[in-house]
């Protein structure tokens, strides 16, 4: 069974704007664009260096050192220098909350 956990209020995160949250010992980045929330890791799989400050075109998200582009709807390196891609996270809404599933131990 998925493990989802509650992050945030739908009223909190506004179409257009960006947060970031803490579930357990991670960092995500949640976004609302148009109404959808995406949830990517916070941090740039190039160097580590948090994403949340990067410039977002459509659903690409710059990292902010180095100017990495990833799709913050599947985490894929758009461009270099990275060669990997960024954690994604599901995001679902249940009445008024916005919940992430939460990573499993290994």
């Amino acid at each position: 069974m998925a493990d989802f956990v509650t992050v945030a209020r739908t009223s909190d995160l506004a179409p257009g704007e960006r947060m970031v949250v803490e579930l357990g010992r991670d960092f995500v980045l949640l976004f609302n664009i148009d109404g959808q929330y995406y949830a990517i890791e916070d941090m740039c799989s190039h160097e580590e260096y948090e994403l949340s400050g990067g410039v977002l075109d459509g659903y690409a998200l710059e990292c902010p050192k180095h100017g990495a582009h990833f799709d913050i709807r599947t985490g894929e390196h758009l461009t270099p220098p990275a060669v990997r891609p960024v954690r994604v996270y599901d995001v679902r809404v249940q009445d008024d909350t916005i919940q992430i599933m939460r990573r499993k131990s290994s």
